[in-house]
């Protein structure tokens, strides 16, 4: 976990500070102050009492109306930059205080022909001063560990625009998980109300007229290969809370639009070690007459996962935001845990036959077969060029239908062919 949000931070850290320097022009910087108030969701039985969550963040980013990139044009010139924000869980004592650090992306929602509602996407880290506890912080289980993943999606709407600032209220989703690294792992989920104001220019640099908007580029398409290898980390249930490695060997064949728009499909293989080691120490539910003593013919094929899946990636240059779906063809040992994680609270290591054990209901059938993964890339040469090599590093969050499974750290190479529209 701690390799996949220093590869964050450090991706975080470029999308800030690198944005296509060479075209930014001094007034397009943008300073967001941001206050949200809202509700933290019980996340699990008697979770901690908690007044309304306050949040405060500011937004250093950039408007992208005089980005020569193609990915500013097809994208409508959305903003981007990074949040960085401080929260106040409601509950000092229990649920403590976060700090987080988010990249995001903010367009128009309707494009050019209603700019007043804007969406906005992020994905980061945060860090949380307090967290569960066996002994002395039962009731919060939702964090679990000192740095969580964090998601965001906002809808914001500016209710009043002047020469120098404009004033905005919203509705935000916002969530934390450790990305199944540390159990118990519930997650938190909040719900905000936000108020903010963009303001434009706070440097006082010259202002650039509508003259400077680059002239619509011509459209392209073409197609690529690519290969990836990740190093994921997770645990496997409460008597089993060591963190082991998930290792992924993934290709796929696609197309990219315009530069900016890239689709594709392939395939994915995954070995987990924490089944592995289940099935191969003869635990529990594989011993001589269980459930699934029929695992221990072929430990290592029956502790692999097999899977299609399809993606889609927004590509700005050097950076990449993804997000994939995917069906599982052979995952067998999800059913060992299932059974486990599914049944009686707080399973100890060796199950006693009357232990009540998860039953593979539609919700078992829908997280078996459905996996997703979704995080941001660095590319080392920018797509914008289209060059006909390329390699990526990138931090994802993979999950059984929404459900976290790992955490990865992957490498990638990337093959470009069909270069219709190369510059």
């Amino acid at each position: 976990m701690k390799k996949s949000l220093r590869y964050l931070l450090l991706l975080g850290s470029i999308w800030l500070n690198a944005q296509e320097k060479g075209t930014l022009k001094p007034s397009e910087f943008v300073i967001t102050p941001e206050f949200l108030l809202g509700i933290s969701a019980e996340a699990n039985d008697f979770f901690p009492e908690r007044s309304l969550q306050k949040q405060f963040i500011v937004g250093l980013g950039r408007k992208n109306d005089h980005n020569t990139k193609e990915w500013a044009y097809w994208l409508k010139q959305p903003k981007t930059g990074l949040n960085i924000g401080v929260t106040d869980l409601g509950n000092p004592d229990e649920l403590g205080y976060s700090l987080s650090l988010m990249p995001f992306i903010e367009f128009d929602a309707f494009g050019r022909r209603q700019k007043d509602i804007k969406v906005l996407v992020g994905m980061g880290t945060s860090y949380f001063n307090k967290k569960y506890d066996e002994e002395d912080n039962f009731y919060n289980q939702a964090v679990t560990t000192d740095i969580t993943w964090s998601f965001r999606a906002s809808l914001n709407y500016v209710f009043l625009k002047t020469h120098k600032i404009d004033y905005r209220f919203g509705l935000v989703y916002f969530h934390n998980s450790n990305g199944h690294t540390k159990l118990p792992n519930q997650g938190l989920n909040s719900f905000l109300g936000s108020i903010s104001a963009d303001i434009k220019n706070p440097l006082k640099r010259p202002e650039y007229s509508i003259d400077d908007v680059m002239e619509a580029p011509e459209k392209s398409v073409y197609d690529y290969m690519s290969f990836r290898t990740g190093l994921g980390i997770n645990v496997f249930a409460l008597p089993f809370n060591d963190k082991k490695g998930v290792y992924t060997i993934a290709g796929e064949y696609g197309r990219v639009w315009n530069k900016t728009y890239k689709f594709g499909i392939g395939f994915y293989y995954r070995f987990y070690e924490h089944y592995y080691d289940y099935i191969n120490d003869n635990e529990s539910l594989v011993q001589d007459g269980k459930e699934f003593e029929a695992y221990k013919e072929n430990p290592w094929w029956n502790a692999s996962a097999i899977g299609l899946h399809a993606k889609f990636e927004f590509l700005l240059d050097h950076f990449g935001m993804e997000m994939q779906i995917g069906a599982n063809l052979f995952k067998p040992a999800y059913k060992i845990d299932w059974r486990i994680n599914e049944g009686w609270d707080y399973p100890p290591r060796e199950l006693p036959d009357n232990w009540q054990l998860g039953e593979y209901t539609t919700k078992y059938e829908l997280k078996q077969i459905i996996s997703t993964r979704m995080g941001i890339k660095y590319y080392l040469l920018g797509t914008n060029q289209i060059p006909k090599h390329n390699v990526f590093i990138g931090a994802h969050i993979n999950a059984n239908l929404g459900q976290a499974d790992f955490s990865e750290v992957s490498l990638g190479y990337v093959y470009n062919f069909n270069l219709k529209g190369r510059e």
